[in-house]
């Protein structure tokens, strides 16, 4: 995409988007596990239902990234897949059986999936070449997911979780309006042939990279799938998770603010390292210190650590190793391996593991954390070339 450097810089349109897209999350992240526990399902059912949300994103953004970087229709998948994520969704006021569940995940996501990556690189050519304004479009989806975890942890202290679908469906709805509202990009860029995409990709450095990537995700599968319920059975009420949820985003907007003055002063490689070292801290409080809230806050801020600073790390590396080939498919291979693969990864075993206890599920994250901090730690050892 060739940017229009004397079109205004769309910052309202674009932020909108953020908003209702990361009020979603807001909403499914802490609420819809609970949700499926209020349905009466059980901690398996719940966390093969969880894997597939996360699932459909090591598929769909891949197909979708190939797209838009080939025939350059970028937006149009964008609004596209809003709409079918809405439509497909819609489908769960039919019924709430398990098997229709599983078909209203799987297709509402495969679309829903498709669609952040490409915003991602839409907003980036929008903003060319002021790509130093990103940080402050991309706070709106962080304040979006805030509004929605607390107005909803309150909210359902007053009516039923029966209504979450209809939360739900009406942020989907607004997703797709505001898309709508986004312009395109003047231009459009050849795609360029795909065999440097896949010989960057098949680099030890990218490898390796990919691997922490999708390690430090699986470590995430309890908190993501059973953070809201382990709250609620220790008798934490709806108001106080919805306030833990939203002390997390506000530690990884804080730590968005300083990013970049962190990304020129210290090394990628040391960054990331930093990061596993304190997500490998921040799972085991939550496992070993449930009861104690002072801890559950630290907790709470080292989000800052294990999504916020790993994330932008993330975005930096991906950026500088597929800036000259194929910038959409880069950025979806990275949602698909680490959010997608090691997402669901994630959930699947800890709804296993979670009917045997629920504190070494905690401690088993940490684990896995672990050791993508020692994979981390071994990229020192390998030549990376961009």
């Amino acid at each position: 995409m060739t940017p229009n450097t004397s079109a205004p810089i769309p910052y309202w349109r674009l932020s909108s988007f953020y908003f209702f897209y990361y009020a979603l999350v807001g909403v499914l992240v802490p609420y819809w596990t609970l949700y499926l526990q209020h349905l009466g399902y059980s901690p398996y059912e719940i966390g093969v239902i969880a894997g597939l949300l996360m699932a459909t994103r090591v598929l769909a953004p891949n197909i979708w990234g190939w797209l838009a970087d080939r025939y350059g229709n970028r937006l149009s998948i964008i609004r596209i897949g809003s709409f079918a994520a809405a439509l497909c969704f819609s489908s769960i006021f039919i019924s709430t059986r398990y098997q229709w569940l599983v078909w209203v995940v799987l297709s509402f996501s495969f679309f829903w999936n498709a669609v952040l990556a490409q915003f991602e690189v839409l907003t980036l050519a929008l903003l060319a070449p002021q790509t130093g304004r990103y940080g402050l479009i991309r706070q709106w989806g962080s304040v979006g997911f805030i509004a929605a975890v607390l107005a909803l942890g309150y909210v359902f202290e007053w009516i039923s979780l029966s209504h979450l679908p209809l939360v739900i469906f009406t942020l989907l709805l607004l997703i797709w309006l505001s898309s709508l509202a986004v312009p395109d990009v003047a231009g459009h860029k050849a795609a360029p042939p795909a065999t440097s995409f896949w010989l960057k990709l098949r680099q030890p450095s990218a490898l390796l990279f990919f691997l922490v990537c999708f390690l430090l995700q699986v470590s995430h599968g309890p908190y993501y799938t059973f953070y809201t319920i382990y709250l609620h059975d220790l008798g934490y009420s709806a108001g106080t998770i919805g306030w833990l949820w939203a002390l997390g985003v506000i530690a990884e907007i804080i730590l968005f603010w300083f990013a970049r003055g962190l990304l020129v002063r210290i090394s990628l490689l040391n960054l990331l390292a930093i990061a596993l070292a304190l997500t490998v801290v921040r799972w085991y409080l939550i496992g070993a210190y449930p009861q104690a809230i002072s801890l559950l806050l630290v907790a709470q801020l080292l989000h800052a650590a294990s999504f916020g600073l790993a994330h932008a790390v993330a975005i930096e590396w991906v950026g500088n190793a597929f800036s000259d080939s194929s910038p959409g498919q880069g950025q979806a291979l990275y949602s698909s391996l680490s959010f997608g693969a090691g997402g669901a990864l994630g959930a699947l075993l800890s709804g296993s593991a979670w009917q045997w206890s629920a504190e070494f599920t905690f401690f088993g994250a940490s684990a896995i954390a672990a050791l993508g901090l020692m994979v981390a730690l071994s990229l020192r050892f390998v030549r990376i070339r961009n």
